[in-house]
């Protein structure tokens, strides 16, 4: 699909007024005005990074009722059980909650719903559970914002409630706990809105104790990246004095995976949590329960730790066979349903799909159709949907307009979960749609390129890739810099390396430097030698065998 190029306005003033006062390189400074960092403060706190610039947690409206009632459940060696959701930001939630807690000296129990037999979020049936087991406290992680019979439910059994959520609150209205610390109600002046999870209760730690334990910033980080919260504030903060702590990891089940997957002793990155650690993590609450992933973090015996992380590596085989036949059968729905392609929002059901594959598959016909998708499994007269979405389209304000056919639903701007009447669902993809129309119509959901500056090929050189690591960790908010060089002579016809990838020279005619395009295989034969290109690309290192270069990563030729 043919991408549409935005190439950032440059902002010199800016520029030199950021470069002066820190000592840097405009295009550092350019970059970070691109990524709406417009101040040397805010400037000068995104690349220290320093843990002493988190901000005061007791700005977190309920954050003082929350460290109160906990400190009131240790002084009465009171019960507390742990509800946390069956994502990787869940259980590194529920699992760094544990480690406070145990650090405490108080009792405390996990709970993690299974994804197939209770759902997502918490659910009623959890009072009797809790109040069977003397519980005397229940704290949600990564859940419970929206939860308002279940919280009713649990307070009627003489249990109280702290809600610990980042997801969007209904509106004004908020469930009857003690505390609900989210920095997303309307009534929480926090500075940084994007917390995951895991980062909240990394603040309620710091609340309680006076300080992060660096040692925890493995978890903390972990949770973060695998939610795809953006990497900018105290997410940054987190992540980039978190990564080191997973490489030196004194928690067995975390070595454990790292071994399993084969990344130990390689320096971590955004992209090993995001495709390699986080998928085998999740995988245990996609193909049955969550709680092998919560015993392994927890974990205190290698040998154990070994075999726990043995079995979420099993899953995750399980899952990727099971995805790949799921996806490969929605798209050819899709493809044998003209309808189905020419509307604005793609929904699509089918009875007995995977529940735990279904956000993945959405995913997956969101890259090939660029459309926001909701992907239904049907089971007994009721359907359970993942939605995914894309720039400029908002999938909670468009579930907010359909609630009137859900049974249930939340979520973000970008990824959702619902539940609703298989009679329901030809009359919500119409009202999706209806919606699309009315607020995003079809021509707008266009794939576009987002391109941090223009620059010639003398400009580039290690030098260049080494002032640029300032801006790294990469990921969600915080993208690896996209630049673009134009009218490219092309030095040597491409050549295919794999099944899909190419790799050939161009020069600016001063210099050369190879180009390579993984998944480009279909511009083989438009590229010609001798003819004219434009590039866009990121930067990355090519030393297979030989000094160091630099070479061309590519996102797009025309």
């Amino acid at each position: 699909m043919t991408k549409r190029w935005d190439i950032q306005l440059q902002n010199p003033q800016l520029q030199k007024i950021i470069s002066e006062a820190l000592g840097i390189h405009p295009i550092i400074s350019q970059l970070l005005i691109n990524r709406q960092i417009t101040s040397v403060n805010q400037a000068k706190m995104f690349l220290s990074a320093d843990m002493h610039s988190l901000h005061n947690p007791f700005l977190l409206t309920d954050m003082d009722r929350a460290v109160a009632r906990i400190e009131q459940a240790k002084k009465k060696s009171e019960k507390i059980l742990i509800y946390g959701d069956y994502d990787v930001d869940g259980v590194t939630s529920s699992a760094l909650l544990r480690r406070l807690f145990n650090h405490l000296g108080i009792q405390t129990i996990n709970y993690i719903p299974h994804r197939m037999e209770e759902g997502y979020g918490l659910n009623q049936e959890v009072a009797e559970f809790a109040k069977s087991q003397g519980v005397h406290l229940l704290i949600t992680v990564d859940c419970g914002i929206n939860a308002f019979h279940p919280v009713e439910a649990i307070n009627t059994a003489g249990i109280d409630v702290i809600i610990i959520d980042h997801h969007e609150p209904e509106g004004m209205k908020l469930p009857s706990a003690l505390a609900v610390i989210d920095p997303k109600r309307t009534d929480c002046l926090y500075p940084f809105k994007n917390l995951s999870a895991v980062g909240l209760v990394a603040k309620l730690m710091q609340a309680i104790l006076g300080h992060i334990p660096l040692e925890d910033l493995d978890l903390v980080a972990l949770g973060t990246v695998a939610d795809v919260v953006p990497l900018c504030g105290e997410n940054r903060i987190f992540v980039k004095n978190g990564l080191p702590y997973i490489e030196r990891t004194n928690k067995p089940g975390l070595r454990a995976l790292l071994e399993v997957a084969k990344i130990a002793g390689k320096k971590m990155k955004p992209y090993y949590i995001g495709f390699i650690l986080g998928p085998r993590l999740n995988a245990a609450g996609r193909m049955d329960s969550a709680a092998v992933s919560l015993d392994l973090l927890l974990s205190e015996n290698p040998a154990d730790a070994y075999a726990l992380a043995c079995s979420l590596e099993a899953h995750n085989v399980s899952r990727q066979k099971m995805q790949s036949e799921v996806i490969e059968e929605a798209l050819g729905m899709i493809e044998a349903d003209e309808s189905l392609k020419a509307q604005d929002i793609i929904v699509i059901h089918k009875e007995g799909w995977h529940k735990g594959v279904l956000g993945i598959v959405a995913s997956r016909i969101v890259d090939k159709y660029y459309r926001p998708t909701v992907v239904i499994s049907v089971e007994n007269g009721m359907g359970t949907g993942s939605a995914r979405s894309v720039d400029g389209f908002h999938l909670h304000e468009a579930l907010t307009s359909c609630a009137s056919v859900l049974e249930n639903y939340g979520g973000h701007k970008r990824a959702a979960g619902l539940r609703l009447k298989r009679d329901n669902i030809e009359i919500f993809r119409q009202a999706m749609n209806d919606f699309a129309r009315e607020t995003s119509p079809l021509d707008k959901f266009s794939p576009s390129l987002e391109i941090d500056c223009e620059i010639s090929l003398s400009e580039i050189d290690l030098n260049l890739m080494e002032l640029i690591s300032a801006m790294e960790p990469h990921g969600e908010g915080n993208p690896a810099p996209v630049f673009c060089s134009k009218a490219l002579i092309v030095k040597s016809p491409p050549s295919l390396l794999g099944k899909d990838t190419i790799k050939f020279w161009v020069s600016d005619g001063v210099k050369s430097i190879s180009a390579v395009g993984f998944g480009m295989g279909s511009f083989k034969d438009m590229v010609k030698l001798g003819c004219r290109v434009d590039l866009a690309y990121t930067l990355s290192i090519d030393d297979w065998n030989k000094a160091p270069a630099v070479q061309l990563m590519l996102k797009d030729i025309k």
